[in-house]
C-alpha cells in the first residue's frame, strides 16, 4: 500500500485545515487508518484512527472534539478535518495504514505503511 498525504499548510490559530491521505496499490478496505504527528524534538504521537469498516473512530485527548477522522473506501482516501487549530498542533502529520486491532490502534509500531508527511503550521 502506498500512501500520499496532502492538505497541510500555514493557518492562524482558530482556523481549519483538512488533510487527505490517498492510498493505492493494496487493499485499502482491509486496513485501519491512522494519523500521527511529530513536532521538532518530540516523538511521533497518535492523533486519530479509524477502523477498516469506518464504524469506529479514536482520538487523542488533545484533539478530541476538534478533529474528525473519516474515510471514503470508494476513493481509497482517509481525511482528517482539523478545526479550532492551536499553535501546539504544529507538526508534520503522517497517515498510516495497518491491520490494527483495538488494543494496537494507537500504537505507531502496529502500522505497516506510512505516507510521506505533510507540514501543518499554526501561527498564534
Amino acid at each position: 500500500v502506498q500512501l500520499q498525504a496532502s492538505g497541510g499548510g500555514l493557518v492562524q490559530a482558530g482556523g481549519s485545515l483538512r488533510l487527505s491521505c490517498a492510498a493505492s496499490g493494496g487493499t485499502f478496505r482491509g486496513h485501519g487508518m491512522g494519523w500521527f504527528r511529530q513536532a521538532p524534538g518530540k516523538e511521533r504521537e497518535f492523533v486519530a484512527a479509524i477502523r477498516a469498516s469506518g464504524g469506529n473512530t479514536y482520538y487523542s485527548n488533545s484533539v478530541k472534539d476538534r478533529f474528525t477522522i473519516s474515510r471514503d473506501n470508494a476513493k481509497n482516501t482517509v481525511y482528517l478535518q482539523m478545526n479550532s487549530l492551536k499553535p501546539e498542533d504544529t507538526a508534520v502529520y503522517y497517515c498510516a495504514a495497518g491491520r490494527v486491532i483495538l488494543t494496537t490502534i494507537r500504537d505507531p509500531t502496529a502500522y505497516d505503511y506510512w505516507g510521506q508527511g505533510t507540514q501543518v503550521t499554526v501561527s498564534s
